[in-house]
């Protein structure tokens, strides 16, 4: 089960993100699925009345401001999820890469934390890393770019 500040912390992120679907199993019979069609999310679905609390206290986001960022050169690879960004597996280890590591397709690259759990992100191909486009520790968002490999 998850507490009210846990719900609040994923109703946050959610609202920061460009994601429009998410989806929680709670216990066996309690899940909450939220669905975002503007700028503020909204609750469709809800088995307890603490969940339903928790997303009315979560202020709506800002719209996000049109990126007007230059194309650079290599490929972006992007969060596959909204979570905390980890460039390495615990905080005295070394990043898994860093600008001007050669990476093999399938390498680790870094870690994503989502509700308590860490996934891996990998290289999607081989080829030297250009440019790490988050800090470590920071919040990303579905879709926003990690690193940008060449």
């Amino acid at each position: 089960m998850y507490s009210i500040d846990e719900i609040k912390e994923l109703l946050a992120a959610f609202d920061k993100s460009k994601a429009t679907a998410l989806d929680l199993q709670l216990g066996e019979d309690e899940f909450i699925s939220i669905r975002q069609k503007t700028a503020a999310p909204a609750v469709v679905r809800a088995e307890s009345v603490a969940e339903v609390t928790a997303a009315a206290a979560v202020p709506a986001a800002a719209p996000a401001a049109p990126a007007s960022e230059v194309e650079a050169e290599g490929s972006v690879i992007e969060s596959p999820m909204v979570g905390v960004f980890y460039s390495a597996p615990s905080p005295d280890s070394e990043p898994y890469v860093t600008v001007g590591s050669h990476v093999n397709k399938g390498d680790v690259l870094c870690l994503i934390e989502a509700m308590k759990l860490m996934n891996e992100v990998n290289a999607e191909k081989s080829g030297e890393i250009v440019e790490v486009c988050v800090e470590n520790g920071q919040v990303v968002e579905y879709g926003q770019p990690l690193f940008r490999i060449k």
